[in-house]
């Protein structure tokens, strides 16, 4: 207790001394700020009187001018939010105490959104907005060439040209000016044709496996041609999205693909999830979709419902089998030569060849299987 009422009247003391100059020598105040932020954004700031001295008024000041008086801690600490509007210098003030100069500086905010679907024929336009409003340039380019070039103050509209499958790489350029700092965006929006299929090619065809990879469909690489794997790919994609399964694209399957998601497991943690009702399986990791999987199970309907555990793993072929990973008795899920869009197998889980190798990599010994309608 004695301990506790002579620090008290030690600060109580120093407190007091702050007003003689001479005595205030013996203190400083800090302030400290972020180095950079974009408009819009909260930041702390944070300070310190030292030695420590508690309950300490502080004014803070930006650019000048006052923007909050906090109350500095136990420990001599004080902090303050505020939100960025500009490039600043920021300071504070205690008694006579005053802190070196805190400066940031700041980003405009850069909102840039392409609008449409996408599709040959339909209205497709980019919409930008600096905020706050900043003279800004837009280059676009089809191909090799500059397409379009123009200047914009605020906000700025573009409509693309769809008469025909289109790849448009944008670039936002506002410059830094007046203490501002410059920001560049870069994007890309793709026109596609709205209808494809086995033995298609080009453009529309990458843009599509593209998207289905980011969607994490098991596809080996976008190659431009719609072959086997894509339109297992778009089947699986078609399963999950609860949409006809007939391995095509078209205006309604593109609508689909801009707007969805990597389809969200039922279980956590990591293992394979098997579908029977919609003929599809993931591979879950961390309780998140790593690779979604066209498949095929039993006919007869018989491939079992369950929590399942790898127990047997072949390397290679066994008898007709390709990578098998077996879970009960003789069910496996493997590769094979033919896997429709229909249950057609004994009662195993069929998976494209090509995909098989990777599952067996994936899957180690007691890893769950999840079969579920």
């Amino acid at each position: 207790m004695v301990a506790f009422v002579r620090r008290l009247a030690v600060c109580l003391i120093a407190f007091a001394a702050l007003a003689p100059a001479a005595n205030a020598s013996a203190f400083e105040l800090e302030l400290t700020a972020p180095a950079t932020a974009t408009y819009g954004d909260a930041i702390v700031l944070r300070g310190r009187v030292v030695p420590v001295l508690a309950a300490a008024p502080v004014t803070v000041f930006r650019d000048g001018v006052a923007i909050g008086t906090p109350t500095t801690g136990v420990d001599g600490t004080f902090t303050l939010r505020t939100t960025v509007d500009g490039p600043a210098v920021y300071s504070a003030t205690s008694g006579e105490l005053a802190s070196a100069p805190a400066t940031l500086s700041a980003k405009p905010r850069v909102t840039t959104r392409v609008v449409g679907s996408g599709i040959v024929g339909a209205p497709l336009r980019l919409q930008v907005r600096v905020q706050p409003a900043r003279a800004f340039h837009v280059d676009v380019r089809r191909g090799s060439a500059v397409w379009f070039s123009g200047s914009y103050e605020g906000d700025g509209r573009i409509r693309f040209s769809t008469l025909a499958p289109w790849t448009y790489r944008v670039r936002v350029a506002v410059p830094a000016d007046g203490g501002w700092m410059g920001v560049a965006r870069n994007l890309t929006a793709g026109v596609v044709h709205p209808k494809l299929a086995l033995g298609s090619r080009g453009s529309s065809v990458r843009v599509l496996e593209s998207r289905l990879r980011e969607l994490r469909y098991a596809i080996p690489r976008a190659d431009s041609l719609y072959g086997l794997d894509t339109y297992q790919a778009v089947l699986a994609f078609q399963k999950v999205n609860r949409l006809p399964w007939t391995g095509r694209v078209d205006a309604r399957v593109w609508s689909r693909l801009r707007a969805s998601s990597p389809p969200r497991p039922r279980y956590g943690g990591d293992h394979i999830e098997v579908s029977k009702g919609s003929q599809y399986l993931l591979v879950v990791r961390g309780g998140k979709t790593q690779l979604v999987v066209h498949v095929s199970t039993g006919a007869t309907g018989n491939t079992p419902i369950g929590r399942w555990q790898v127990y047997r793993k072949v390397t290679g072929w066994d008898w007709v089998l390709w990578y098998p990973m077996y879970f009960l008795r003789g069910f496996a899920i493997h590769g094979y030569p033919s896997v429709p869009a229909y249950p057609a197998s004994h009662g195993c889980v069929r998976v494209p060849m090509w995909v098989a190798p990777q599952l067996y990599e994936r899957m180690a010994y007691g890893q769950t299987i999840h079969v579920y309608w």
